[in-house]
């Protein structure tokens, strides 16, 4: 295969697996209303199981981006999507806010590897002119993953009666991918298009760059945007009075408009590179856009009809997946591909910490107050992390 098709089956591969991983995750957040009424949980209960998968998500993505720069794509990917899987699989035996955060902790501590791990196979193989799109397609998979998760997952549900078999099946699909990559992968140096080689960084290295800052706190800022909607939506739908089962029609929308969202940042800073701007102010452009369109949960503030939110989530996500579509892409455009993984885990790390503060205090003031400092939060921080990136971050890293 021209090593040029053989670039995008690999990119397709990784929109494959983050697909799997996203609907892996989301089986809980779908599931939530039904487990909070069976295990009496409180919004502060559910917030330790996510905060569970973001201490371990965090955690991991410190080990997992030099893990990934040591042993190579084909190997550090296949080690996590199998520990994952396992994960997703033995879900199904939980038997109480324990044992399911014991669970969740598992989970995050695979999953974690697998955004550090997908850039650093971006680094290898795409020119700078194709990384956005590159990007764009597995990173869509998140969307598309969360967008399968309530139809599949509420399905099996129904199907089945009982929450267990939905964590088996999914579970399954990890182990299918990982069947797959192991046929098809192979090493970069056979074929790759693009090379890169520069000596190990250490972390307190790559700390003293104010680049590495722009990228951390960008991501660490709106990656727990993404994570409020992805854990939190069934249940904020539900504190409106939607019930899942009537709402799914929509639920899956704000996810759709992601996905686009992914497309159009990466297709639009690609387009932008090709007539001769600057990778930088390329990938910039996107970012404001992206910071702007992430204000339009401020008016779910003060709106109950059921088609005006999700029209606002949907504005909201589409604009979050094109910043964050930048986000992704900049490590590979500033430092070399020998350390493009471990930035990635930083950055990752600094998203779950993000995530968990968030975490913690979505479920305190949903249980006391409502959703609404919530939604004005969450519209707020991105501006911030769009100024800082524009701040910090100037040139590539030698």
């Amino acid at each position: 295969m021209p090593p040029r098709s053989y670039r995008w089956l690999i990119a397709t591969l990784l929109f494959a697996s983050t697909t799997i991983n996203y609907i892996d995750r989301q089986t809980l957040s779908v599931l939530a209303p039904y487990l909070q009424a069976e295990f009496s949980w409180s919004n502060t209960d559910f917030a330790i199981l996510v905060i569970a998968f973001r201490a371990a998500y965090s955690i991991f993505q410190l080990i997992s981006g030099p893990l990934l720069d040591r042993l190579g794509s084909r190997r550090g990917l296949s080690l996590a999507v199998l520990w994952y899987s396992v994960a997703a699989f033995a879900t199904s035996l939980a038997a109480g806010l324990k044992s399911f955060a014991a669970m969740r902790f598992w989970l995050g501590s695979g999953e974690a590897a697998n955004w550090p791990g997908a850039a650093k196979v971006v680094a290898e193989w795409f020119p700078e002119s194709e990384r956005g799109l590159a990007v764009a397609i597995y990173d869509s998979g998140s969307a598309i993953g969360g967008a399968i998760a309530p139809v599949l997952v509420i399905s099996l549900y129904k199907i089945f009666g009982t929450w267990r078999p939905a964590f088996l099946i999914t579970g399954s699909l990890g182990l299918c991918w990982l069947l797959v990559w192991r046929i098809v992968y192979k090493s970069p140096p056979a074929f790759a298009a693009v090379k890169r080689a520069a000596p190990r960084v250490s972390w307190l290295a790559l700390l003293r760059i104010r680049e590495t800052w722009g990228v951390v706190l960008g991501k660490g800022l709106t990656d727990p945007i993404w994570f409020f909607i992805t854990d939190w939506f069934a249940i904020f739908l539900a504190s409106r009075g939607f019930r899942i089962e009537n709402t799914l029609a929509g639920f899956w929308i704000p996810f759709l408009s992601a996905d686009l969202g992914n497309f159009a940042g990466g297709g639009l800073s690609s387009y932008c590179v090709r007539r001769g701007w600057p990778v930088i102010r390329a990938r910039k452009l996107v970012i404001v856009l992206g910071g702007i369109g992430m204000t339009l949960l401020i008016p779910v503030i003060w709106i109950s009809n059921f088609a005006a939110i999700i029209a606002l989530f949907s504005l909201s996500t589409f604009s979050y997946a094109a910043w964050s579509t930048m986000g992704l892409t900049l490590p590979a455009d500033l430092y070399p591909s020998d350390v493009v993984a471990s930035v990635s885990g930083m950055s990752g790390a600094a998203a779950g910490i993000g995530t968990i503060i968030s975490t913690f205090l979505i479920g305190g003031i949903t249980d006391r107050y409502s959703f609404q400092p919530v939604l004005l939060g969450a519209s707020i921080v991105p501006v911030i992390a769009t100024l800082l990136v524009l701040v910090l971050v100037r040139k590539k890293v030698e």
